[in-house]
């Protein structure tokens, strides 16, 4: 009887719930981002494009890919930590802080797009307007999601959305990407890992 290799990874289960958004409707809605932010600022001249981790800043690489493939330039594409501007720092303290890399030309005058995963109170992205004002005074901003799943608790709204994804509070969107999760998709469950 032969024994399994024990240093072959075996393939993680499936997390609970749906599916809403498979890897070719993720790469569909990021197209889609990436044409409205060309139609939308009349091509790509002073765009910076910010992630915020984690993976925003994925989502942000694979729409600056996008933009150089509409327009044949390259975009300045960084990505925006918020964990010191963040509102729940008292509750949850432990907060790992990452990395703020901004490029080169900064972002003073500058027409930046933050982009993130899942669009759902509003809190990451107030405190990645504070962070972004600590580093210049950009000449708009404008917000690009994958998914917005309402439930807004600050008046924020986001300019360039993948999927309008209405949900129930007690429910948890899933976002998962190649890199770094090794595979594409966004999940929709219940906190008990039913089916929605």
């Amino acid at each position: 009887m032969e024994r399994p290799d024990s240093t072959v990874p075996r393939p993680e289960a499936d997390p609970p719930g749906r599916i809403v958004l498979t890897a070719s409707d993720i790469s569909r809605a990021l197209r889609r981002i990436a044409h409205e932010i060309v139609e939308h600022n009349k091509g790509v001249q002073d765009l910076v494009v910010l992630g915020i981790p984690t993976r925003g800043e994925a989502l942000a690489t694979r729409i600056v890919a996008l933009l150089r493939e509409i327009e044949g330039v390259d975009v300045p594409v960084g990505s925006l930590d918020t964990t010191m501007y963040r509102d729940d720092l008292r509750s949850q303290p432990t907060r790992a802080v990452g990395a703020t890399t901004i490029p080169d030309s900064g972002v003073d005058g500058k027409v930046v797009v933050l982009v993130d995963d899942v669009l759902y109170s509003g809190r990451t992205v107030r405190a990645a307007l504070d962070a972004l004002g600590d580093l210049g005074r950009p000449q708009a901003v404008r917000l690009a999601v994958l998914v917005d799943r309402g439930h807004r608790e600050l008046p924020i709204r986001a300019d360039h959305v993948g999927k309008n994804l209405p949900t129930a509070r007690s429910e948890r969107v899933s976002v998962r990407l190649t890199d770094p999760d090794g595979v594409e998709e966004v999940r929709i469950a219940t906190p008990h890992g039913e089916l929605s």
